[in-house]
This record gives C-alpha cells, sequence and structure tokens, in this order.
C-alpha cells in the first residue's frame, strides 16, 4: 500500500514537471535548439584544371619584377582574365625593397559583377622569390615558386573560370599582388633585423592599400591564398585571420569540414604572421582571413611552411591536385553560400 502511495505521487510530480515544459513558448523552445549548418552546393572546382595554370606559370620561370619571365606572366594573367570576361585593370607602380632598390610593381585586378552591392574580395600573389635563401646551394638564384606564388594564383584562375560561366550575381574583386617575395634575406640577419624588416615584405598589397581610391567600394570580407597546393598541407587558424576576419575563418573552416576536408583545414591556432592579409586587415580596413599551409616542424618544433620553403625544391613536383581541390572547392562553395 506503502509503495503505491510513493508511485502515485511519483507520477503526479511528473505530470506536473511534463505539464509545465509542454507550456513553454514553442518559439522559445526552437531557439534553443542547435542550429544545423546547411549548405549550398555551388560550382565543381577542377582540380586538373588548376594544375595546368600553375604550370603555365613554372614554365614562365622564376616570376621576379624587373625579369621577361615576370613581364610574360604578367600580360598572359591579364589575357586570361579578359577571356574569362571580368573587368580587368592594372595597377602601376614602385615600391622600395629592403636593399634600396626601386622596384615596378604591377598589381593585376579582375572584377567580376562590379556593380553588385555585395562584394568579396579574392587574393594571392603572382611574384617568386628572388633568392633561395632557405637552401644550402645556389642560394642567390631565384625558386621557380610553384606553390610559393603560383598555386594560390592557380586556384583563383579556376575559381574564376567556374564564376565566369556561372549565373552567380556575387561580386568579387580579384587581385594579384605583384612584389610580395622580395623581404628581407634570412641569410643577411647578421646586417639586419629581421623582426624590424616585416614591412619589408607584400610591398604590392601594401601599395594597393596605401592607394586605394575613395570611391572604392570596399568588400565585405576577404580571402587570401598563399601556398595552397603542397601534399599535406595544413591550415590552421592563423591569429591575425581570427582577429580581424574570425566569423568568416571559423565559417569557411566548418565548411570545409563539412565537405570532407577537415584534414585540411584544422582546428590549431597558429601565430599570427605577416602576408598580404596583414595589410589588407590593418591599412584597407577589410576584415581578411588567409588560407596558408603554416604547421609545425618536426625538425626546429616551430611553425613554419614546409621544408621547401624558399628553397629550389618548391617545384612542380610538390604539387598535390587533391590539396588543390579541397582549397578551391572549399572557397568556391563558400561563394555561393554568401
Amino acid at each position: 500500500m506503502q509503495i503505491h502511495k510513493i508511485y502515485f505521487f511519483f507520477s503526479f510530480f511528473l505530470i506536473i514537471v511534463l505539464f509545465s515544459c509542454n507550456n513553454e513558448d514553442p518559439k522559445e523552445f526552437k531557439k534553443k535548439l542547435p542550429l544545423k549548418e546547411t549548405w549550398k552546393k555551388g560550382g565543381e572546382f577542377n582540380a586538373d584544371s588548376a594544375f595546368k595554370y600553375i604550370k603555365k606559370q613554372v614554365d614562365f620561370g622564376p616570376r621576379v619584377p624587373k625579369t621577361n619571365a615576370h613581364k610574360k606572366c604578367g600580360n598572359w594573367l591579364v589575357n586570361k582574365l579578359t577571356n574569362f570576361k571580368l573587368k580587368v585593370t592594372e595597377q602601376i607602380g614602385e615600391v622600395v625593397a629592403f636593399n634600396g632598390e626601386k622596384l615596378p610593381v604591377r598589381n593585376i585586378i579582375a572584377k567580376l559583377n562590379p556593380s553588385s552591392n555585395i562584394k568579396v574580395l579574392l587574393c594571392a600573389h603572382w611574384d617568386t622569390r628572388p633568392f633561395a635563401d632557405r637552401d644550402s646551394i645556389n642560394i642567390n638564384q631565384p625558386i621557380i615558386g610553384a606553390n610559393d606564388g603560383a598555386s594560390g594564383v592557380g586556384v583563383l584562375l579556376e575559381i574564376a573560370r567556374v564564376l565566369s560561366l556561372d549565373s552567380l550575381k556575387l561580386g568579387i574583386d580579384f587581385i594579384f599582388f605583384d612584389v610580395e617575395d622580395y623581404g628581407a634575406p634570412s641569410y643577411n640577419s647578421s646586417f639586419f633585423d629581421l623582426n624590424s624588416m616585416n614591412d619589408t615584405w607584400c610591398l604590392g598589397s601594401q601599395y594597393w592599400c596605401y592607394n586605394l581610391d575613395k570611391n572604392y567600394q570596399k568588400p565585405k570580407f576577404g580571402i587570401l591564398l598563399d601556398m595552397v597546393g603542397a601534399k599535406n598541407a595544413v591550415f590552421p587558424k592563423e591569429e591575425i585571420s581570427r582577429q580581424y576576419a574570425g566569423y568568416y575563418l571559423n565559417k569557411i573552416w566548418k565548411l570545409g569540414s563539412y565537405l570532407g576536408y577537415g584534414n585540411y583545414f584544422k582546428k590549431k591556432i597558429a601565430p599570427p604572421l605577416t602576408d598580404d592579409h596583414t595589410y589588407i586587415n590593418k591599412l584597407a580596413q577589410i576584415p581578411t582571413l588567409d588560407i596558408i599551409h603554416y604547421d609545425i616542424s618536426p625538425i626546429t618544433n616551430r611553425y613554419d611552411f614546409g621544408r621547401f620553403h624558399h628553397t629550389h625544391q618548391d617545384n612542380l613536383e610538390i604539387i598535390h591536385k587533391p590539396t588543390l581541390k579541397a582549397t578551391g572547392q572549399t572557397v568556391l562553395t563558400y561563394l555561393y553560400n554568401i
């Protein structure tokens, strides 16, 4: 009999609790539920096509300012983007290198749907390192820059090709920055305080930022691609990207994981680095994130850009089509979800 009373009171209590829960406003209850991310599929990125664009650049030779290879590659880029029916302009100027040398700068700008109210900036640098300062041989010779230079450009060209055939109304400013890789060489560390020489890098993007047209409609945010073609690339959440463009960074990394590329788009946090996005964030004040291979070296136990960085090993042999696919498909798909 006592047991029946206990069951009765427990059942009565449970009914009251359930009734009070069910009386909660359904709209309020729904707000507390975690939202499931849904993504539109978008266009298909072709890694074979991107690879061909990379090879074409490499075939010109090192794209160092003041060289014939640099001039020919620049002309090819302009023609290719024009063939994609984009509005192409060039920003021509002059910058001063770490050693006082005056260098011509040629930033190539291509716009898709320039009259759109919503714009995104996609950028990469197209020049290459004038010396192999991290190599043990031929350190004064320029590198071919298949990964550091050509890979970001190749991915952007393929994205531009796909979008030129689509009806997406989003405005996109493609910018191919020049003179990114002319920073002070590491073998001159006895002559330079390299920590104070950060601004000797990314001279093309600095020039663009300092000379922005007052009437320029700034993009909503930007994505920089740098060294995005090597096998086993690791793209961490770099600190400057997190600080200035954290919302877009987290979205894109989630999308990368959703698409099956979580082995590239890592959740790990990486220290800040100097790249084109540094100046776009600080000078142009456009929230911009950097997708870049940047991982802890097993040799030095410090963050680095790979054993081939700024060496003659940065050639076509290290370019991996699955890496190009992971990078390009993730960025391209995100553009359809803005």
